[in-house]
């Protein structure tokens, strides 16, 4: 069975200026709220959802970046479950996940790519 691998559809979400130096945003992306984080230390970016899969709030563009064995990571503010920023997975030894959105920096914005039916 083929399978087909869509290319995202790239979303600019603002200008490299607007983004904090080591931390999280939320942005409104295509009706969904997204988590942008920079990580200037690093010189990476990511994207996630912005809700806390364990309690439903929309908080993550607010919780601590940092890594975890050099796997940069984001706990939640309100009950400091970890997530992986590059696949999702819970990092504190639960079963929950969040969604992870591919990102790229371009002409000085920050795009994120979103899967379109």
């Amino acid at each position: 069975m083929n399978s087909i691998v869509k290319e995202p559809v790239w979303i600019p979400v603002g200008p490299v200026s607007e983004f904090s130096e080591e931390g999280g945003v939320c942005a409104q992306v295509d009706g969904t709220q997204v988590a942008v984080f920079r990580f200037s230390s690093r010189n990476e970016w990511f994207a996630c959802e912005n809700r806390c899969p364990h309690t439903g709030d929309m908080v993550l563009s607010r919780g601590m970046i940092g890594d975890s064995k050099g796997e940069p990571k984001v706990a939640c503010p309100m009950h400091k479950k970890s997530f992986s920023l590059r696949t999702g997975e819970c990092i504190s030894g639960d079963e929950y996940s969040i969604k992870t959105y591919p990102i790229h920096i371009e002409d000085g914005m920050v795009y994120i790519g979103i899967e379109k039916p």
